[in-house]
């Protein structure tokens, strides 16, 4: 299975104060490549947040904005691409805010939840958490709330669920961002 899967984390609860992405690329079943950066949201820090993920916004005031990233991982984003992020919702609420605060557009693309597609093929858990699936599927998951480890371990559930129930039944979970 080919896919991008992806993660933000936000400064605050505007879902424009994308901090930081992971971006990690999967062909033939494999990451072959990932991508991490902090962004200088240009917004404050909420201190909840900063519990969360440990972002603080001296380790962002040198950081590149989002629309200095956007030029280099545009192309990502098409429909020829699915990508897989574990709460999808809220990443392509981040995705399309960020690109509304700076005017930016994206073409359509295909995306499919993690959260969802473990809701659907493994219902016994207690709950869906990225951390609690991870760990039903023995995938390590170090830094919690790190957007590259989180988006690591969305890809290796996506990779485990796969081969276990098969591409087909997930394609059919995929659905097309506007």
């Amino acid at each position: 299975m080919n896919f991008v899967a992806m993660d933000f984390e936000t400064a605050n609860h505007r879902s424009s104060s994308a901090c930081s992405l992971a971006l990690a690329l999967i062909q033939n079943n494999q990451i072959v490549d990932t991508f991490y950066t902090l962004i200088n949201p240009q917004e404050s820090f909420n201190a909840r947040n900063i519990a969360i993920h440990h972002i603080r916004p001296q380790d962002v005031q040198q950081a590149p904005t989002f629309d200095q990233i956007w030029p280099h991982i545009q192309n990502i984003f098409n429909l020829n691409n699915v990508v897989a992020a574990h709460n999808a919702p809220f990443d392509t609420r981040v995705l399309r805010a960020t690109l509304a605060k700076y005017e930016l557009q994206a073409d359509p693309y295909l995306s499919i939840d993690t959260v969802r597609t473990s809701r659907k093929f493994y219902p016994q858990l207690p709950n869906h958490k990225l951390d609690t699936v991870a760990q039903a599927l023995n995938i390590q998951l170090q830094h919690h709330h790190h957007a590259l480890a989180d988006t690591i371990a969305c890809a290796e559930i996506l990779l485990i669920t796969q081969q276990q129930v098969g591409e087909g039944p997930l394609k059919k979970m995929t659905k097309v961002i506007t």
